[in-house]
């Protein structure tokens, strides 16, 4: 079965929404964004006050009034379908939020705890395990294919690109499509 360029980024976001829902009822709402920041805040004990959580926290904001605003929904809460348009909207519409630059830029900045601008093994594995709850044993293999040079760390421009891809690219094998577990 042949998969179409299409299903590829459906398959990514529709990933990206089953880790959001928070309470696993099938529709995202406010309270899914709010907790997905709290879960970086804490996991990185960041005071609320932090500009990196305060970052996180408006961009997750800004990111959800634009998710409402492409699926043109009359309510406040998305079903799986119109998150997937909605997104798929929003990444190309530039106009107010930069989905791909605002988001990477606030989360790199979050897991760079050194403030090294770059994102080291120990600072990815603290991601996975601390925010995404991940303990899966190729979960670091995700780790090497984000560093596509090969220099042992994760600059932000691989970020970046990989943010990019995850929402952008039809290629299963790009480094941005291993975010929710390779397509």
């Amino acid at each position: 079965m042949t998969t179409t360029v299409q299903d590829i980024i459906t398959t990514k976001l529709e990933r990206q929404f089953d880790s959001i829902d928070a309470n696993h009822d099938g529709c995202l709402d406010w309270s899914d964004y709010q907790k997905l920041a709290d879960r970086y805040i804490q996991a990185y004990r960041l005071d609320k006050d932090d500009r990196r959580a305060r970052a996180l926290q408006i961009f997750c904001q800004i990111y959800w009034l634009e998710l409402l605003r492409h699926a043109g929904v009359e309510g406040d809460r998305l079903t799986k379908d119109q998150f997937v348009t909605a997104n798929r909207l929003a990444v190309i519409d530039t106009s107010r939020l930069n989905v791909t630059e605002g988001g990477g830029h606030a989360i790199f900045d979050v897991i760079d705890v050194n403030g090294d601008n770059e994102i080291s093994k120990d600072e990815f594995a603290r991601f996975l395990r601390d925010v995404w709850k991940s303990d899966a044993p190729d979960a670091m293999d995700s780790f090497t294919k984000l560093d596509t040079d090969g220099d042992g760390a994760i600059s932000r421009y691989e970020f970046i690109r990989a943010v990019r891809e995850h929402f952008l690219s039809n290629d299963p094998d790009a480094p941005g499509s291993m975010f929710f577990g390779h397509v």
